[in-house]
């Protein structure tokens, strides 16, 4: 990532932008639960074309708008000319899964490449490839800002949870807790972690959730409530 755009990333409208899109994670947490990893991973690429579009310019943002425009691809009849339509679904996720590939490979260390790899991981977890998930987000956390990270370590953490591996997956949101970003505050780090020991633990959830019931951010509030009325009785 170069100097300018690191210094974009770190100016009040970036943070105020991004922390719009991850309130609305919070206060949709659970209809996004249900979704599992790809679902955090749907909301960063769509909160992340709405910044990149406007923060990257050259070569890799036009393979980049190319992806995300088969991405965005509807299936069927095309309803005008210049929206891009594939005839099954299978189609469209083969074509977008070799566009994101690409562009993974192609720029692995830029913002772009880094976005391509959250898609892929998700997509991975969605299909049941859970190593190939892991192995993905890894790659943001090594590769990406700090801010890309954290989500990705939230997205971690639940491919981790799937497998067991609960240590690992509390290390990780943990991480987060103590290092909150612009994209993921302690709050929300929490709510996740919360999440992630609701089924085995869900005493622990609630000891962690309870304190954030009367959050002054209405929308931690209400994520934390509805976490709250989620756990096992």
């Amino acid at each position: 990532m170069d100097r300018a755009t690191r210094k974009e990333l770190k100016s009040d409208k970036f943070a105020l932008e991004v922390q719009h899109g991850v309130e609305y994670v919070s206060t949709h947490r659970q209809l996004l639960a249900r979704w599992g990893a790809v679902a955090a991973v749907a909301v960063v690429v769509i909160l992340a074309v709405y910044l990149y579009m406007r923060h990257e310019a050259g070569v890799r943002l036009e393979a980049f708008q190319a992806a995300q425009r088969i991405q965005n691809a509807t299936v069927g009849p095309a309803q005008s000319e210049y929206q891009l339509a594939y005839a099954t679904q299978a189609e469209k996720d083969k074509a977008a899964q070799k566009a994101w590939t690409d562009l993974a490979v192609r720029y692995p260390s830029s913002d772009e490449g880094v976005i391509a790899n959250f898609y892929l991981g998700g997509e991975a977890a969605d299909n049941g490839k859970l190593d190939e998930a892991a192995k993905r987000f890894q790659v943001v956390i090594d590769r990406g800002s700090k801010d890309y990270a954290a989500l990705a370590k939230l997205s971690l953490a639940q491919v981790y949870a799937s497998q067991n591996k609960m240590k690992d997956a509390r290390d990780l949101v943990q991480s987060v807790i103590d290092h909150p970003t612009a994209t993921v505050s302690k709050e929300e780090a929490i709510i996740a972690l919360a999440h992630i020991l609701a089924p085995t633990d869900p005493q622990a959830a609630r000891k962690l959730l309870e304190p954030l019931r009367g959050n002054e951010r209405a929308a931690i509030s209400r994520a934390a409530l509805s976490a709250i009325s989620e756990l096992p009785k």
